[in-house]
């Protein structure tokens, strides 16, 4: 650890990989030298581009499908698997050859995770592959992309903090490190990511930080990702004239996220061509979610863009020139996804669930219900309590107070990039707190919801060697709780019995 020049975060994401440095010999004490590695990956055939984000999917092309020159990379001349932005692309039109979601495929325990299941639904001649063989080759493609632009410094050399959902089950951790190890991990740390948010938050503030929380604070870290959404709570304690951080409570791991919303605009595409007279089959419902996601990004990332062009492929010679096009509009992604999935809801709310109607194919354990507000007011219910044992924090509940009152919120995941959706959060959370008497909770901003757990992770692994500021977990900790349905939930929608 001693010899390491660099320290290494890597954010093994549902939808996104990435990876930021801490440069340790030229940083001192709390002025960080960091930055984000340019990850080279293959953007179109023999085309490659170096990006900040490597999208989670794993593509399995067809032995005809390109040339050996096609999927050549700076470390290696061609590969039988494409990861990164190109198996995205490609996988939006063939999506039975597309691997997606493996992190969350990684915790399902009702599943032997090391078994080859994946494309679940690709065809028979096509060789699948295992969530832990998946998560093995995103962390290959970031090693050797570290080795081509630091061929210097080893990446096996270096500290490496990997990081992973504070919800993650013993057994979905110790996958996670097995991946590591398998992919020439020479070690690894794992951190827990809403840790590693606040990590990035806290160092990007240059010390500010202290001036925007305070000894008695309760921080929300709201994590909504392309699969999952993570709720955790820290506390802000005082012990010999310093600021300490404690994580308090963790939340179970919900299966509700971007997946969730870019099939629900698929749902809404689908509803509106078949009131036009068109039809479409579950291959083409299933590209069309893949095309819905780039929709969905531009119109949360632009208030002033009012609708975004969608394309339906085809499967025949059914529609006019091989595919169909439509549009995603801004009052329907509204309707769609904020409404759908935030709504203002009671603090009192939970969770709604429904008796099994069938047996359920093999899936993802998803949330039953779409509404991230509903799930935080059931998690915060659940923590009344949380606080009660910590010095300092006795006053913090008002009498007849029905859910714990946080004072601050980080935001991350992609999904809270959105303006609209965050303010939203922000809007049902101080509503609940009105109705309480309590104070308005503040939103700590400044961070990079993309890049913010990599950035973390790597300055924890600077901070492990005893500069900075270090949180220290407590014991709490839900279990892993699996659900019946095996679709995505969609607001409005109840899943298909085949």
């Amino acid at each position: 650890m001693s010899a390491a020049r660099y320290a290494i975060g890597i954010d093994l994401g549902t939808t996104h990989c990435a990876l930021s440095y801490v440069d340790i010999e030229a940083s001192d004490g709390e002025a960080v030298r960091q930055e984000v590695l340019p990850i080279a990956q293959l953007s179109g055939p023999g085309a490659v581009e170096e990006l900040s984000l490597l999208p989670s999917f794993l593509y399995l092309p067809h032995e005809s499908e390109f040339v050996a020159t096609d999927l050549a990379l700076p470390w290696s001349a061609a590969t039988d698997a494409i990861v990164g932005e190109l198996a995205r692309s490609r996988g939006a039109a063939t999506p039975i050859r597309l691997v997606s979601s493996a992190k969350s495929w990684l915790c399902h325990a009702g599943l032997d995770r090391r078994s080859a299941l994946l494309p679940v639904d690709a065809p028979p001649e096509l060789e699948r592959l295992s969530p832990l063989d998946a998560s093995v080759r995103y962390l290959s493609h970031l090693r050797e992309a570290w080795n081509a632009k630091h061929p210097d410094a080893p990446f096996d050399d270096q500290d490496v903090t990997v990081t992973i959902p504070a919800s993650f089950d013993p057994a979905a951790r110790e996958l996670t490190a097995e991946a590591a190890s398998a992919a020439g991990f020479a070690s690894v740390t794992l951190l827990e990511e809403p840790q590693a948010a606040l990590y990035s938050w806290i160092q990007a503030s240059d010390g500010a930080w202290r001036k925007d929380v305070r000894r008695g604070d309760v921080i929300l870290v709201v994590d909504v990702g392309g699969g999952t959404t993570d709720l955790s709570l820290i506390a802000v304690l005082e012990r010999e004239g310093n600021l300490e951080l404690h994580r308090v409570a963790v939340g179970d791991h919900i299966l509700l996220g971007g997946d969730n919303m870019d099939l629900a605009l698929a749902y809404a595409v689908v509803r509106k061509l078949a009131a036009q007279g068109t039809r479409l089959d579950a291959w083409q419902v299933r590209a069309l979610a893949h095309g819905c996601r780039a929709a969905k990004e531009a119109l949360l990332g632009d208030a002033d863009l009012a609708s975004f062009p969608v394309v339906v492929p085809s499967r025949g010679s059914k529609l006019v020139g091989g595919s169909l096009r439509t549009e995603i509009t801004r009052d329907e992604l509204t309707q769609t996804l904020v409404d759908g999935f935030f709504p203002e809801v009671d603090a009192a709310e939970r969770p709604q669930t429904r008796a099994r109607a069938g047996l359920s194919q093999v899936g993802l354990p998803y949330a039953q219900d779409a509404a991230v507000t509903r799930h935080l007011a059931a998690f915060l219910g659940r923590q009344l309590g949380a606080t009660a044992e910590l010095e300092g924090f006795s006053d913090a509940i008002p009498d007849g107070a029905s859910f714990l009152h946080p004072t601050a919120v980080l935001f991350n995941g992609g999904v809270l990039k959105s303006e609209l959706i965050a303010e939203r959060m922000m809007k049902v959370l101080n509503g609940w707190l009105e109705a309480e008497r309590g104070e308005p909770a503040r939103l700590l901003e400044g961070a990079n919801l993309d890049l913010a757990v990599a950035r973390g992770a790597a300055y924890y692994g600077y901070v492990r060697r005893g500069k900075g500021v270090r949180i220290r977990g407590g014991t709490a900790r839900a279990h892993y709780v699996a659900v019946e349905s095996a679709m995505p939930a969609v607001p409005g929608m109840e899943p298909p019995i085949e």
